[in-house]
């Protein structure tokens, strides 16, 4: 939650007009429990989604992940109805299996380093190529930017505050 790529993100939403929630899954920084391999922190996302839609009920949801983030939000993401948009930045092909993506029918950014050091920008376009034409999935590779987007978090912001405003004119239009 505290690292300059989520908070970057986050920060980047809220200048295009959303709600940003920001996480820490089971077992990091102050929270309670261990990692669980995905498994529990999905409904560490799903529970941070339901204070969010109980909040804000009227709101349209782009649920956004970072690393290990992207892997449960955007699996988490798919499968949930409330869920309208998606996000993936830093997603770390080399450590997860993202065939889950399949079924992606919402659109769906993905921003990456180009020289991520936890998953090929190659790759991630291929596999962004094979995805449904419902996902209007699009990809941003930061040129030069490693995994954690060093001397390159501007750049990622602005990638992101693009789409966030764009889809949010199409959520309200």
């Amino acid at each position: 939650m505290h690292t300059k790529v989520v908070f970057r993100a986050a920060r980047a939403l809220n200048d295009a007009g959303l709600v940003a929630l920001r996480i820490n899954f089971r077992g990091v920084g102050q929270s309670t429990g261990t990692h669980d391999h995905a498994r529990g922190e999905q409904d560490d996302a799903r529970g941070a989604l339901d204070y969010l839609t109980n909040t804000y009920p009227n709101l349209p949801v782009t649920l956004a992940g970072f690393s290990f983030g992207a892997r449960v939000g955007l699996e988490v993401g798919i499968a949930d109805s409330r869920v309208a948009n998606l996000i993936g930045i830093g997603t770390p092909l080399n450590m997860y299996d993202f065939t889950f993506l399949s079924a992606c029918r919402k659109p769906l950014l993905l921003v990456h380093g180009q020289r991520d050091e936890f998953g090929d920008a190659g790759k991630l376009q291929e596999l962004a190529d094979q995805l449904p034409a419902e996902a209007h999935t699009r990809v941003a590779i930061v040129p030069g930017a490693g995994h954690f987007f060093e001397g390159m978090l501007d750049e990622m912001s602005r990638v992101i505050r693009a789409w966030a405003e764009e889809i949010r004119m199409k959520d309200e239009g």
